[in-house]
């Protein structure tokens, strides 16, 4: 009898453990201020769950800006086993503690999901006698210094580490590019525009409108395959000869600490989100590209990214 009695309490708590639902307000915390991109993926996958009905309590966005990201990520760590708390995050999350400006690793966390890879565009001038990506390679294998590259925000970021690749790529060596490191791409591309820095290293959506218009020109995506839309004639750096594949990722992550059935609950709510419309036309107007990946799958990635993040970082001269 007391088996029985046993047997039918372990199903009844791995049931109520299945069937684990947010019961309160559910934050997603962002480490920085509202606007770019990183809030307004938040904000994003806030009116899906939403509009959907994909989440069963209420959905806000919490800003958490300074320290880079320190805030935010010290808030959620005293949140252990939390449900109710999110984290999204970036490849700084992976790059801060190699170059030493924080405490904070992604190990600190549970991760649960991927969303989508911003793949690094190359730009300059439309009157720029680089025309091409081998005609870029050509000018930095000769002299590295002879070509300024400008990017926001922080020295060892994605713009950065990508030059770095391509610097590898072609046989160079990374410590020795002339970068110029501006507060955002508001700064960033208007340089490129004036002719005061050679190359801008960038997202696509900050250059769309400009390459639209005729006034910068594309030399290179660092992406897998090329883009779609008004980008379709950009060719990757993988087609004209250079293993360079680079982007920032975002992610979901929880608190150190959540349950299985926490992770699987967001799991499924942040895929079906993926899969609406709403989002993939996000995606295609932002030339962000899906990158959806959970459990074992994630937890390779990061741990590869960040290893190999290491390699690059080193070699640029800013791992500690």
């Amino acid at each position: 009898m007391l088996c029985l009695i046993a047997a039918a309490a372990f199903t009844s708590g791995l049931a109520a453990a299945q069937e684990w639902k947010p019961q309160r307000n559910v934050e997603i915390v962002v480490t920085t201020s509202p606007g770019g991109s990183n809030d307004a993926t938040a904000r994003a996958l806030e009116r899906v769950f939403t509009a959907h009905k994909l989440v069963t309590s209420s959905v806000t966005v919490a800003n958490k800006p300074g320290g880079g990201g320190g805030i935010a990520y010290a808030y959620v760590n005293q949140r252990p086993g939390d449900g109710h708390t999110l984290l999204l995050v970036s490849g700084t999350l992976l790059g801060a503690p190699i170059m030493g400006r924080s405490q904070v690793s992604y190990t600190d966390f549970t991760p649960i999901i991927s969303l989508w890879n911003d793949y690094v565009v190359f730009g300059v001038n439309a009157g720029s006698p680089i025309k091409t990506g081998n005609d870029l390679a050509e000018r930095l294998k000769k002299d590295p210094q002879s070509i300024t590259i400008g990017f926001a925000s922080a020295f060892g970021n994605h713009h950065h580490t990508t030059a770095g690749l391509l610097m590898k790529a072609i046989g160079g060596n990374a410590r020795d590019l002339k970068v110029v490191v501006f507060k955002g791409a508001s700064e960033a591309v208007p340089a490129v525009l004036g002719g005061h820095i050679d190359l801008v290293s960038t997202s696509a959506v900050n250059v769309q409108g400009h390459v639209a218009a005729g006034k910068i020109r594309l030399l290179g995506v660092a992406a897998p395959q090329r883009f779609g839309g008004a980008l379709a004639n950009v060719p990757t750096w993988k087609e004209q000869g250079f293993d360079v594949v680079y982007g920032s990722w975002r992610a979901i992550m929880g608190p150190k600490g959540l349950s299985a059935a926490q992770v699987a609950y967001w799991e499924n709510a942040v895929r079906n989100a993926t899969e609406t419309a709403e989002w993939k036309k996000d995606l295609e107007t932002n030339y962000w590209s899906s990158y959806v990946l959970t459990g074992a799958q994630l937890r390779k990635a990061l741990d590869k990214e960040a290893a190999d993040m290491k390699v690059v970082l080193s070699e640029i001269g800013l791992a500690k």
